[in-house]
């Protein structure tokens, strides 16, 4: 059976937070389609952090892709809502991000990741990189 990878919130060509709905989809889109096609994952998304967090709690993924930069409910806060979830703490989490002078390289730690993706990011070699944080591998 294929891992179950929540992609909550997921930008890979950045739009701002208060870009249409519609730039947001085409990104999440295309993020999709990227993990399907070279990974053969069960993918499920999200366009914001309430949401990721209705659908995590739903589909009890095996990890979860988070971009920090989200409108409404931002990456830390749904950081928050999972650590303090018991079904859901224990999920690993990779956070994306396009600001690394606001999170450095080793600030995912602290905030208790698996680890970090920074962005511009290539949707080819993206899967990769999650099996790569996640030791999925081994």
């Amino acid at each position: 059976m294929a891992p179950a990878l929540l992609k909550g919130a997921l930008s890979g060509l950045r739009p701002r937070p208060d870009a249409p709905l519609g730039a947001r989809r085409l990104i999440v889109m295309v993020v999709l389609a990227s993990l399907e096609a070279t990974m053969d994952w069960d993918v499920m998304t999200a366009q914001s952090g309430a949401e990721g967090l209705r659908v995590a709690g739903d589909t009890s993924p095996d990890a979860i892709l988070l971009d920090m930069m989200m409108p409404v409910m931002d990456g830390r806060a749904v950081l928050a809502e999972l650590a303090a979830d018991a079904a859901l703490a224990d999920v690993p989490v990779v956070l994306f991000t396009a600001k690394l002078d606001s999170l450095s390289r080793h600030d995912h730690e602290l905030l208790g990741c698996a680890g970090l993706i920074v962005k511009p990011y290539d949707p080819l070699t993206l899967g990769d990189q999650v099996v790569e944080i996640l030791r999925w591998g081994d």
